[in-house]
């Protein structure tokens, strides 16, 4: 295995990462805090590239509050473009590829078919169009990238829509769900295995990339099936967007066309329920 550096180890998709690494016996990788790998210190990522060299970076940091960013625009910016270009800086001065994790969020969402590499995006979020540009920020600099675009992650590790449905199910008698916006719960381990595949695989097909699980469904479908598979008989109502206001508009249609990945690295993905027994059986 290569030399790989994992960029916001602390977060969701990082522990994944840490977790697979351990499972696995990866010695080459290195999950640095964030006090030794702030995106944002350019002198604390140029000690980090020189003294491990990395052949690859994965960047699990961003800004990810989608509402909140609505009003934090400066911060959301900083994180999710300014820091994504101090990676790809260091990327071309060290020769590394840099694996970066972008979001379906890039997209308008009003189209009821899945979206694929070369659809339009067009953001409706401020959260949306910080990604977008710290995406472009890596073509105009770099040639050796992969982005991965993904949504709906969720898994046993840090605060995610799963473990929030769980808390609130035991604490709540109904738990009134939105069912008119679509996509497909992901598990963030199924995320994290396939980008370490595409590393072990280099066949170096760099570009932009879509990646979630099998399958589709309303976050209503999806509460469902964590209190069915849960055995938590509570109440779920389905409602419309309208009857949830947000400070960020989401997206309606959130489906990603996977065909891309799949043929370019012949990766068998999992269907999103069968990916969400496994998490629950851990979260037991």
């Amino acid at each position: 295995m290569e030399n790989i550096v994992v960029f916001g180890a602390s977060g969701q998709l990082g522990q994944c990462f840490k977790n697979l690494s351990e499972k696995h016996q990866l010695k080459n990788i290195l999950f640095p805090s964030e006090a030794e790998a702030n995106i944002l210190d350019n002198d604390a990522l140029g000690i980090i590239f020189e003294t491990y060299k990395p052949d690859y970076i994965i960047n699990c940091a961003a800004y990810t509050a989608v509402d909140k960013a609505e009003d934090d625009i400066e911060l959301a910016t900083k994180i999710n473009k300014t820091g994504v270009e101090n990676l790809s800086r260091h990327c071309l001065k060290y020769n590394t590829t840099f694996i970066h994790i972008s979001t379906d969020f890039v997209f308008k969402g009003d189209m009821p078919t899945p979206r694929n590499e070369s659809d339009i995006a067009e953001p409706i979020s401020v959260y949306g169009q910080t990604k977008l540009d710290g995406e472009k920020v890596i073509e105009v600099l770099l040639d050796k990238y992969y982005i991965v675009r993904t949504g709906w992650l969720y898994s046993e590790y840090a605060n995610n829509f799963v473990k929030t449905m769980l808390k609130l199910g035991a604490e709540r008698d109904e738990l009134k769900i939105i069912a008119d916006q679509t996509g497909t719960p992901t598990y963030a381990i199924d995320l994290a295995d396939a980008i370490l595949k595409i590393i072990e695989k280099n066949k170096k097909g760099y570009g932009v990339y879509h990646y979630s699980n099998e399958g589709i469904a309303s976050w209503y479908d999806f509460t469902k099936a964590i209190f069915d598979i849960s055995g938590n008989p509570i109440k779920v109502t389905p409602i419309k967007t309208e009857e949830y206001k947000t400070r960020a508009t989401r997206p309606s249609y959130s489906v990603l066309d996977k065909s891309k990945i799949k043929n370019t690295f012949d990766l068998a993905i999992p269907y999103w329920r069968d990916s969400l027994i496994a998490c629950l059986n851990k979260l037991k």
